[in-house]
């Protein structure tokens, strides 16, 4: 979904309360001591041959994405509630949508569901990051199993919330693959950069992530793909006069809302010579797992989509853990630097598809354990 916002281009997850410990999957084949050890849904959801878990394969096939350069890092926040024993809060149909003239407040009419979400949790234009932000709510239900999505989600009272679109529920113990990014109608949890995740102590990202990139100049479309492929399905309802808009710069074919992009095994980490640690990490689960293009930023910005939930906000633990702002705009920084690096040498899987997961062959890295129902 397009982002008004000159400054950031966001949406938000709701996510489950900051944990110390990262998701419990195992570890590369190399060194996995933890194997063993159970997964919690909550914290690492679906089946471990979802999209959103498995890594990629020996027998990927490998396009230069060829990204242009951006103005720096932004986050698309997902806002991630996973507390199926809080209160019941109705949620109101809202009209507002992405006009930034218009209240995401105001109830204009149906009462739409009712979800779990504490009363002291509120989202409002005082609170959420961006001027329009995507909001994207994956929030979980009190049968502790069923993940309902909806967009753009709002909670201007303690037991009152907005919204216009939803989306399909999906099952933690599921796939997982589809939910309330607008832009390729992709889940809003799977594939999110936890609070939990990304930290000094928390080890590898075990997991695809997903990433948003400015449209007008790296997204291919034409009237025979619509400008998205698998496992997206759709694109923006704007992307027949904004995708591949600015003819100037080169945009790849394989490159479409939907692809699974990662940095191929001939390069290696080490050989990046990156400045900090976050994007190391990053960069090895780009390798190991890579990410998925789910929406637009709507301006020359790279994002990567993150958790915000009642109890923990990914922005606020990556601060106060690596000391400095995830979201760096027209900054000449080491972070900056890092991340340039990073998206130039992306790399569509093009054989990604239904039936070879991230390109198929042997995983790089060992599958996730099975999660106990």
């Amino acid at each position: 979904m397009k982002n008004v916002f000159q400054i950031k281009n966001l949406s938000f997850v709701v996510v489950l309360g900051f944990f110390s410990a990262f998701p419990l999957c195992s570890l590369p084949v190399k060194t996995a001591p933890n194997s063993q050890q159970e997964r919690d849904p909550l914290l690492h959801p679906f089946a471990h041959t979802s999209i959103w878990n498995m890594p990629i394969g020996s027998d990927a096939k490998y396009v230069h994405a060829r990204l242009e350069p951006g103005n720096g890092m932004t986050i698309d926040e997902d806002y991630i509630v996973m507390t199926p024993d809080a209160p019941l809060v109705n949620v109101y149909r809202n009209n507002a949508g992405w006009d930034s003239q218009k209240s995401r407040c105001s109830k204009d009419g149906e009462l739409l569901f009712s979800v779990p979400i504490p009363e002291t949790w509120m989202v409002t234009s005082e609170t959420w990051d961006g001027l329009t932000p995507n909001a994207g709510l994956a929030v979980l239900l009190p049968d502790r199993r069923t993940i309902l999505q909806t967009q753009p989600f709002a909670k201007c009272e303690p037991t009152e919330a907005t919204s216009r679109y939803r989306f399909q529920n999906v099952d933690i113990y599921g796939d997982g693959i589809y939910g309330a990014h607008g832009g390729s109608g992709l889940s809003a949890i799977g594939g999110t950069l936890r609070a939990h995740e990304l930290t000094p102590t928390s080890g590898a990202i075990k997991h695809a992530l997903k990433i948003n990139v400015f449209a007008r100049k790296n997204i291919y479309y034409d009237e025979e793909t619509k400008g998205y492929r698998w496992p997206a399905r759709t694109a923006d309802g704007y992307a027949a006069r904004e995708y591949y808009k600015d003819r100037s710069y080169e945009v790849v074919q394989a490159c479409r809302m939907g692809a699974l992009l990662a940095i191929p095994p001939s390069i290696t980490i080490e050989s990046l010579r990156l400045e900090t640690t976050p994007a190391e990490i990053i960069a090895q689960a780009l390798q190991d797992y890579g990410a998925y293009i789910v929406d637009d930023t709507a301006w020359d910005v790279y994002g990567i989509c993150t958790e915000w939930s009642p109890s923990a906000r990914f922005k606020d633990e990556f601060k106060k853990n690596w000391g400095f702002e995830f979201s760096q705009v027209n900054v000449d920084s080491p972070w900056n630097r890092d991340m340039a690096k990073i998206f130039s040498i992306l790399h569509v899987v093009d054989n990604n598809t239904e039936t070879s997961i991230g390109g198929g062959g042997k995983p790089r890295v060992e599958l996730c354990k099975p999660l106990k129902q």
